[in-house]
């Protein structure tokens, strides 16, 4: 199933995008895609089916997640940023 994550801060200076769809039915699986087509992003941001220490992801606006397990629905929007966004 579809996803698309937005990325901000340092996982979008990685990518070289502002957002990618990719496919997976829980966060683990939708991290490992993103990782395939995003190489950069993955040096730096992810650790397999997690996210490296310093990074978050955001679920729909609604909570932040973190755990591989966490399920998705197709159409989901994720926005992945480093913990010291904002400012």
């Amino acid at each position: 199933m579809s996803v698309i994550v937005e990325l901000f801060g340092i996982p979008r200076a990685r990518a070289g995008v502002t957002e990618v769809t990719v496919s997976g039915n829980n966060l683990g699986e939708v991290l490992v895609d993103l990782a395939r087509l995003c190489p950069r992003l993955a040096e730096t941001c992810l650790d397999g089916q997690r996210l490296r220490a310093g990074y978050t992801a955001n679920l729909r606006g609604e909570r932040f997640v973190t755990d591989p397990e966490t399920p998705l629905a197709a159409g989901d929007t994720l926005l992945l940023m480093a913990l010291d966004a904002g400012g």
